[in-house]
């Protein structure tokens, strides 16, 4: 069975990114893989430290954290996990705070001993696995991938623990209403983009 990772970085219940996200896991489930969702806005995760004590560890295994939260929890979960949707909103034109917080602490996927001046990927040699990624944003669609860093963050993320990104959704004007719907258009992309996961 196909083991799908939903990231989410919303703030907000039931807004845009968490319809998009509840759309894709539908088509997943109905197709026969297992879904689980992570809310970041509930999850136990703490700031990095940037001490760099998980990239003095060797291997293509994400190294270890000096903190004991629940991100092994969720690096464990990523590693078993055969597909990805990394989601997040566009606040202050990047992913939002928790989101990146969360990126933050990716740096287990680096191996960067003392001495060296850039980091070796440990995914590198590893067979790559698939990611969608999801984004809105209060601007038209087309200002939020051109002039936001967002959907350069998700991509970075997906890179970092090995997944090649197979399709993007980025959903604009999304704050004309207080609690908006998604529209057909956006159902039908989305149901797409879950498909891509499982083909």
């Amino acid at each position: 069975m196909t083991k799908i990772l939903a990231i989410n970085g919303s703030y907000r219940d039931d807004g845009i990114t968490d319809q998009v996200v509840e759309t894709m896991v539908e088509v997943l489930q109905t197709a026969g893989a297992e879904v689980k969702i992570i809310l970041l806005r509930e999850y136990p995760i703490e700031f990095c430290f940037n001490c760099r004590e998980c990239t003095q560890q060797p291997g293509e295994a994400p190294g270890k954290c000096v903190q004991h939260d629940g991100m092994q929890e969720l690096i464990d979960k990523i590693e078993k996990a055969d597909g990805y949707i990394f989601a997040s909103p566009t606040n202050f034109g990047s992913v939002t705070a928790i989101f990146k917080r969360f990126m933050e602490r990716l740096v287990v996927y680096g191996y960067w001993p003392w001495g060296t001046n850039v980091p070796k990927d440990r995914k590198a040699n590893v067979p790559k696995k698939k990611a969608v990624l999801v984004s809105s944003c209060a601007a038209p669609g087309i200002m939020g991938r051109l002039f936001f860093s967002t959907t350069k963050e998700l991509k970075m993320t997906a890179k970092t623990i090995g997944a090649d990104t197979v399709g993007t959704l980025f959903t604009g004007l999304i704050a004309d209403e207080a609690h908006p719907r998604l529209s057909k258009k956006v159902q039908d992309e989305a149901k797409v983009l879950a498909e891509k996961l499982v083909s």
